[in-house]
């Protein structure tokens, strides 16, 4: 059985590596719309119609206005923008957040692809709120270093001319737009400060989040929670910390759909660091999508990753 499938926005990073995990899979049939008329309302309509499922790799407000487009088909839609990450309606596209969230992309009309760094707070975060370990209201501190690619055309260009320098620090404002995605999907009441990073490197990512434990808490609790949560699913493993010293790096897990959580403890047994390590662009933008695509057309989870 071969399905259609549209990638509107395929010339951007995430909709080209859609696109090469895609491409050589017979079954599947890329729909494509003529370059010439690429923004013209009416041929990507006739795109939408043509598939089976389309993937919308565009800004929220162009995301916004191709789901409208496709209203009155029965094309089913998987967005990789922010526009509908916290909206109700909208399954969200994190398969292992729970059997019931991976039950409902199953069979949703419209999914929403997570953020990258969302991803890798939500994986360390939901299960340790579910099972009492975190407080809803802690006080939470996230931080995170993205390669390059995450931030688009214009940051791709800003190093590729090598006027972006090393490092940098941004969000400082405490207004990235990943975290409502975060406080939504993580179960926490009190909004964690969150101040991401990018480092001269393409590809790659970690999400870091440091935490003081309670009274009685071990880090072998935490570790044991993500490893009973995650048990069994393909993509997302948890990982003995001491393997990954002395240091861990971003670009590890590069050209996978593979995420890595791991807890860190200090020789006093009194704090822990809680690591995610993933593909911005893999687990954290194209790889989330081709796996919520299998998911919805019924196919392996893991085909083409």
């Amino acid at each position: 059985m071969t399905a259609a499938v549209f990638i509107d926005g395929e010339a951007g990073t995430t909709g080209l590596q859609i696109r090469e995990r895609l491409i050589g899979r017979k079954d599947i049939q890329l729909v494509q719309v003529d370059p010439a008329r690429r923004k013209d309302p009416d041929a990507r309509r006739e795109a939408f119609a043509a598939a089976d499922v389309a993937i919308l790799c565009l800004p929220d407000a162009a995301a916004i206005e191709a789901v409208a487009l496709c209203e009155g088909l029965p094309t089913r839609i998987i967005d990789a923008s922010t526009a509908y990450r916290v909206n109700p309606e909208w399954a969200y596209g994190f398969a292992e957040l729970s059997a019931a969230n991976q039950a409902r992309i199953v069979s949703a009309a419209r999914v929403s692809n997570p953020g990258c760094f969302s991803t890798g707070a939500i994986a360390l975060l939901a299960p340790l709120v579910a099972a009492g370990l975190v407080a809803p209201d802690a006080a939470l501190t996230i931080n995170a270093v993205s390669g390059y690619s995450g931030g688009g055309k214009a940051m791709i260009a800003e190093f590729d001319e090598g006027t972006a320098g090393a490092f940098f620090v941004y969000g400082l404002d405490h207004k990235h737009k990943h975290i409502p995605e975060m406080m939504a999907h993580t179960g926490l009441s009190r909004r964690p400060i969150f101040i991401p990073s990018v480092g001269k490197f393409a590809q790659g990512m970690i999400v870091q989040i440091p935490l003081h434990l309670a009274a009685g808490q071990t880090a072998g609790d935490l570790h044991a929670a993500l490893s009973a949560h995650y048990a069994g699913g393909s993509f997302v493993k948890v990982v003995d910390g001491a393997s990954l010293l002395p240091r861990v790096n971003p670009e590890r897990l590069n050209g996978t759909n593979v995420m890595e959580l791991s807890v860190h403890a200090s020789a006093e047994g009194d704090r822990v660091a809680l690591l995610a390590t993933l593909d911005n662009l893999g687990k954290g933008a194209s790889g989330a999508a081709v796996q919520n695509l299998n998911l919805m057309l019924g196919m392996d989870e893991g085909a083409g990753l």
